[in-house]
């Protein structure tokens, strides 16, 4: 194997290091032959770092915590439609004791896209903790961009692997299971990297935005806001300071410009996510625990459990502000040799920037917040002051990059301790945030019982306007005949019907007298139903909500279509405009940097 070689660039590279991890140096020497080892070393220390995170659920199995069930659901039901040929699937069918609920319309695709792209190539038992590899793969390729600005190749891997096990990740992965949040968190460096640039990029401000907006709302609205905070913060210093006033009004447009394109290039999510909350009663807001106002650090609302996982949460903001202050410590107070005073001097912007980020966000964490939480608009959507330290995680491994010299002259020490911070901070996530599965069965007990047709209560949102979900049946069949609009089933239903509506929306009824047909569906304004090839406008109205319809003596034909909403339509051409305009831009700017080199 002998020593590893390689040509350094600045920043710092690993110059002769023998002996390296055992587990790691094979590979090395075997993929690395060339000098291009500064580029392509993080190609193996981020996903090695990331699978030493996992080790204990491979090991042990996946936590379950309190997001899992829902999550895992989402892909099941995704997967399913698939196979059946619907490409983008609008409606769970499973919600609500299998009345269904139109998720999909309002929650971000991206979760549950790659989730039930897993379920199709994996086995079941798998796909969790495949899931959580993954973001954090993509957790610590962002994060090894954004403090290559600052350091070399092993100090921007040390702050990849710390981003990777930092406290609240490990707490959404392990604690919540909030699985896209924790795909969210990975883009959250691509956006502090827009703003903390030299230099301002109208794509590179907008793909984070949109990546944000896909993955996670809640994302979105925090980062959205920090994005505003540092983009004020570096507009004033480059006109006030600097007298830059030229180029801080370009710096203006370009981020209000990027965030716009951002948002229309997820359009085809947003607007009918947007649109459509007219047709729905989101109750999220009147879930016990779920307000602002609950949530504040060491807060004593609520029940047992929540106060519990109140007080981690707290815990994990306290720590990562606590490493904040320590890694900002260290690098004001180094003068690094290595950097000439421009570098010096952006690096101490970027510190300062972060830092009073910090402040503003810690004190959101506070009770003593409360009036901004309802002054600002969209903030109480978050509902949970402590998911800003997702935000906070970012900027403590951005502050350890500054913290680290740009050149460090024992690269194989860090390398090997950033492996080290992977391995121990995923058993201590293990430790203190596993949670017990108890669902029967464990992943692959939960995913025969879907195909199977288990039913399931309803989730805390995306109740259309015209169903009581309470009144919805807990046993009903997938259809039958009563003699009025609300008539019940005329018996107990107990056997399942594996895929009975996901598979079937065309019905072939044959009724002696006029009755009424009643499908355990919910009715929602994006179904069109045909009787008889005639399309039924008006339908009575049941009180939980299920769809009846009218039908004559005889033998009737009666089929069920999710229709192209006009609001969805117009997302998608939102998007398709935006990426046309990110994509004329960047040919632009390349036509232009190739004009100038020749």
């Amino acid at each position: 194997m002998g020593s590893l070689l390689a040509k350094s660039r600045k920043g710092g590279v690993l110059h002769g290091t023998p002996l390296f991890p055992r587990l790691v140096t094979p590979l090395i020497c075997l993929y690395y032959q060339d000098k291009s080892m500064d580029r392509r070393l993080p190609l193996i220390i981020v996903p090695a770092g990331a699978f030493l995170a996992i080790l204990p659920l491979l090991l042990w199995g996946p936590s379950c915590g309190d997001d899992f069930k829902f999550h895992l659901l989402n892909w099941l039901e995704a997967g399913a439609q698939w196979k059946q040929g619907v490409l983008w699937p609008r409606w769970d069918f499973t919600s609500t004791w299998n009345a269904g609920e139109p998720r999909f319309v309002f929650y971000p695709p991206f979760s549950w896209v790659l989730g039930a792209i897993f379920g199709l190539i994996l086995p079941w038992a798998a796909v969790p903790a495949a899931y959580i590899w993954t973001c954090l793969c993509a957790s610590g390729f962002t994060m090894y961009r954004l403090a290559r600005e600052w350091t070399g190749t092993a100090g921007a891997l040390l702050a990849s692997c710390f981003f990777m096990v930092h406290p609240y990740m490990l707490f959404t992965s392990l604690e919540r299971s909030a699985f896209a949040e924790l795909l969210a968190t990975a883009w959250i460096p691509l956006l502090l990297l827009s703003i903390l640039r030299r230099r301002l990029s109208i794509a590179g401000i907008a793909l984070p935005i949109a990546l944000l907006s896909l993955s996670d709302l809640p994302a979105a609205v925090l980062g959205c806001y920090s994005f505003a905070l540092l983009a004020v913060l570096r507009v004033a210093w480059r006109g006030t300071i600097l007298l830059q006033r030229r180029e801080a009004l370009r710096d203006a447009v370009r981020a209000v410009v990027g965030v716009g394109l951002g948002l229309a290039l997820s359009g085809f999510y947003l607007v009918p996510a947007i649109w459509e909350q007219r047709w729905v009663h989101i109750i999220m807001e009147n879930v016990p625990n779920t307000s602002y106002r609950n949530n504040f650090l060491f807060g004593q609302h609520g029940s047992v459990s929540h106060i519990a996982i109140l007080r981690i949460a707290s815990l994990c903001s306290v720590a990562i502000v606590s490493l904040i202050a320590a890694f900002a410590s260290i690098a004001l107070a180094r003068r690094s040799a290595e950097a000439g005073d421009g570098m010096r001097q952006e690096r101490r912007v970027a510190i300062a920037s972060l830092l009073l980020l910090t402040a503003v966000l810690g004190f959101l964490l506070t009770s003593s917040s409360q009036p901004l939480w309802r002054w600002i608009p969209d903030l109480k959507f978050l509902q949970f002051p402590w998911r800003f330290d997702a935000m906070l995680g970012a900027v403590a491994a951005a502050m350890l990059a500054l913290a680290l010299s740009p050149v460090s002259r024992h690269p194989r020490t860090v390398v090997t301790a950033a492996l080290a911070v992977s391995v121990l901070g995923g058993f201590a996530g293990n430790h203190f945030f596993r949670q017990f599965c108890n669902i029967p069965g464990g992943v692959r007990g939960m995913a025969a019982a879907f195909h199977l047709g288990e039913i399931h209560d309803l989730t805390d949102g995306y109740t259309p306007l015209t169903s009581d979900p309470l009144a919805v049946g807990h046993n009903n069949p997938p259809f039958w005949i009563a003699l009025t609009p609300e008539g019940n089933p005329a018996k107990r239903w107990t056997g399942p019907d594996p895929e009975a509506l996901r598979t079937r929306l065309s019905f072939s009824v044959t009724s002696p007298e006029p009755a009424w047909f009643v499908i355990n569906l919910r009715d929602y304004p994006a179904w069109r139903i045909h009787l008889n090839g005639k399309l039924c406008s008006k339908l009575p109205h049941r009180a939980d909500g299920l769809i009846v319809v009218p039908i004559p003596a005889g033998t009737s034909q009666i089929t069920i279509r999710y229709a192209l909403t006009p609001d969805f339509l117009v997302g998608c051409l939102l998007s398709l405009s935006s990426a046309i305009l990110l994509l004329l831009a960047g040919r632009k700017k390349w036509l232009t940097s190739a004009a100038l080199s020749c």
